[in-house]
């Protein structure tokens, strides 16, 4: 194993994976950085990497991508896997375009959860929803995320960039990712949304 983990070694692992490293060994303060832009999580000696199924699809429109690249070293800090499905500038984009790939993400069971992200938050969930099996809440705090995964097992999150606060957004996306849906009630009413769009478990 590796006791050297340089920037290198991390472009070379494909985004959202793992680079492994002996127990000792020293991670470069640029091979960190480079790690939260990937989403490149760096395991040393015999720590779990965790599911690597449990990904999270990541995107935004122009309006949203300075968010997004907040929520990129949100997750790294929470030893969360993900893919940032785009966009990678401040260039106009359709968000109908983004929302679209990370929901198909979801669906596809390429990733378990999604995070989009544009101005106001709302037109990406609309999008969003509009792929069966897809549960697109908009949550602009704590309480809201909460309620998403608790009631409704909303399976992507979106964001209004003009509504969040970067300050805020750890709370979110952790209650977000860490909370699930559990109660009977609750999962019997998601059934029936399930049954409205024809797609069954």
């Amino acid at each position: 194993m590796k006791s050297v983990v340089t920037a290198e070694d991390v472009r070379l692992a494909p985004e959202g994976g793992v680079v492994r490293a002996s127990a000792g060994a020293v991670v470069t303060e640029w091979a960190r950085e480079i790690a939260v832009t990937r989403g490149v999580r760096i395991v040393l000696g015999d720590q779990d990497p965790g599911d690597p199924n449990d990904v999270v699809a990541l995107g935004a429109d122009h309006g949203g991508f300075d968010l997004k690249e907040e929520l990129k070293a949100v997750l790294t800090r929470l030893g969360r896997r993900f893919r940032d499905l785009g966009t990678f500038s401040k260039e106009p984009v359709d968000y109908p375009d983004i929302a679209s790939a990370v929901a198909e993400a979801v669906r596809r069971g390429e990733a378990r959860l999604g995070i989009v992200v544009d101005g106001a938050g709302i037109g990406s969930a609309i999008a969003a929803n509009k792929l069966a099996g897809i549960r697109a809440a908009t949550c602009h705090d704590v309480d809201a995320a909460r309620n998403a995964r608790e009631h409704n097992d909303a399976n992507v999150l979106s964001l209004g960039a003009r509504f969040v606060e970067a300050r805020d957004l750890p709370a979110i996306v952790e209650v977000f990712l860490g909370t699930h849906c559990t109660e009977e009630r609750h999962l019997r009413r998601v059934r029936k949304i399930e049954r409205l769009e024809g797609h069954r478990r």
